[in-house]
């Protein structure tokens, strides 16, 4: 694939050079759209991007692996049912739950692939006012201690564009309550709750803190000039994104928070 200039590697972030021996796999599903996103928010950040296939019967040897939006299989059935069944989804399933624990991220349609494929509880159902819905969103970091999430800080706020039409998490009261007993909620929308998602839980962990997912889309928060600003004072900067792809990388080369 021939890759586009990156406009704004220099700008974006001044990457360590030991980050670049750090290979991050991004899934591609029939379907799915940002999976070139994903991957130059990768490099951005300072890391090897890896193409991975659905089809494909082989992880490799990537460090970290994202599950990238889009409408994989069309969403037929639900969103990401299909897509749980692909050769790599197995693959991933096992890294994750080994005891290396590889970190997973799964943005939007890669977050309804985790819950369809139990790597994480709930699961996504059509937003409560049945419209596909896209802006940018402030969010919460409620953990800072997962995989994805080392380079922020508790309590910080971060705007990162939103899209989707299956964006609404549910889980019964009991999952619920472990989620946020536990600290595995992620994420917390702010000021408006897009999609009616309960709890206004825009982002979740599995126990160990190695998979992550949430609706919005950090990646198309990743170069200065190029992504959205604060919301009425709210929020960070227009690359709010990047901390989730420097988090990893700094986590897999052993950095310290």
């Amino acid at each position: 694939m021939t890759e586009l200039p990156l406009i704004g590697e220099a700008i974006a972030v001044a990457a360590e050079p030991r980050l670049a021996g750090a290979r991050i796999g991004v899934v591609t599903f029939p379907g799915t759209l940002d999976d070139r996103d994903a991957a130059r928010a990768v490099r951005l950040a300072g890391g090897t991007a890896v193409e991975l296939w659905h089809a494909d019967t082989e992880l490799g040897d990537v460090d970290a692996v994202v599950i990238p939006g889009g409408f994989s299989y069309g969403d037929y059935l639900r969103a990401g049912a299909i897509a749980r069944f692909a050769p790599l989804m197995s693959k991933i399933i096992d890294a994750a739950n080994s005891e290396a624990k590889l970190p997973v991220l799964g943005i939007c349609n890669g977050f309804q692939i985790l819950t369809e494929s139990h790597l994480l509880p709930g699961s996504m159902i059509k937003n409560d006012h049945l419209k596909f819905m896209c802006r940018d969103q402030v969010l919460r970091v409620e953990n800072s201690n997962t995989a994805w999430t080392l380079d922020y800080q508790a309590g910080q706020e971060i705007t990162v564009p939103l899209k989707n039409q299956d964006g609404q998490y549910i889980a019964d009261e009991k999952t619920l309550d472990a989620l946020e007993a536990e600290g595995r909620v992620v994420f917390r929308y702010v000021g408006f709750n897009p999609n009616g998602s309960r709890r206004d839980i825009a982002g979740i962990s599995n126990a160990a803190g190695n998979v992550v997912g949430l609706m919005p889309h950090p990646e198309h928060a990743v170069e200065a000039g190029f992504g959205p600003e604060s919301l009425d004072g709210v929020g960070g900067s227009d690359t709010d994104g990047l901390g989730f792809f420097t988090s990893v990388l700094t986590k897999i080369v052993g950095g310290e928070k």
